[in-house]
């Protein structure tokens, strides 16, 4: 019974630095709406593959553009108005048969030109952000899946596609809380190899399903193949 526990201990030893995990990339994104609108086009082509300043997934934005077009005429109009409405003021100031009551009312109209103004330029931005959150391009992310068709109507919040960074990857794994102080100057071996990595990040906090282990992060540069499962040795 003492040499199966002796063995039992051995074996624990000899594997306690040795794990597994899949490569994974770097950062996976989930791109929802911003804004509500129809879809007018969903790039069925990219879906699989490396985004290359690519239009991902666009939505209607036709009325938006139209509104854009008239309000920095509207612009315009009140910016002129401001103008004449402040030449005239000071014409009123200079007239000294001119009641202080007129001056007032003619400096109000100025205010309320100048109060048009700053809430028609709020409504240009609203606008370009609307536009501009209507048209999703990606530089250079995989496109791993695009959840919407075109004609759909979508509301802001709704799952339009999900992209991955592919220039790093990251192997995560648990390491019980008493192994991470032996661990953190040793050589990291994947796949029986050596390597010159380091641990990434430690996550010194346990969470719900690891409740006696840190999770460990490894960052690779320029993996070559991703979902694979890799044997991770810290001698």
């Amino acid at each position: 019974m003492k040499y199966l526990l002796l063995v039992f201990l051995s074996l624990n030893c000899l594997f306690a630095n040795e794990f597994y995990a899949k490569l994974e990339p770097i950062e996976s994104y989930e791109i929802k709406a911003a804004v509500s609108g129809k879809v007018i086009y969903a790039n069925r082509d990219i879906e699989g593959k490396k985004a290359n300043n690519s239009t991902i997934v666009e939505l209607d934005s036709y009325v938006n553009k139209i509104d854009l077009e008239q309000s920095l005429n509207k612009l315009k109009a009140i910016e002129e108005m401001i103008e004449l409405q402040n030449r005239n003021y000071q014409r009123l100031l200079k007239i000294t048969s001119k009641s202080g009551y007129e001056k007032d009312n003619q400096k109000i109209n100025v205010i309320n030109q100048e109060v048009n103004k700053a809430d028609m330029l709020i409504n240009i931005a609203n606008l370009k952000d609307s536009i501009k959150n209507k048209k999703l391009v990606e530089k250079n992310f995989y496109i791993y899946n695009i959840a919407v068709n075109e004609g759909d109507y979508v509301t802001a919040g709704t799952l339009l596609y999900e992209a991955k960074d592919l220039s790093k990857g990251k192997l995560e794994i648990y390491v019980p809380i008493l192994d991470i102080d032996d661990i953190k100057n040793k050589t990291i071996y994947l796949d029986g190899e050596k390597t010159n990595l380091k641990i990434e990040k430690i996550f010194d906090v346990a969470d719900s399903q690891h409740i006696s282990s840190y999770k460990v992060k490894i960052v690779l540069n320029n993996p070559k193949k991703f979902s694979r499962l890799i044997k991770i040795e810290f001698k």
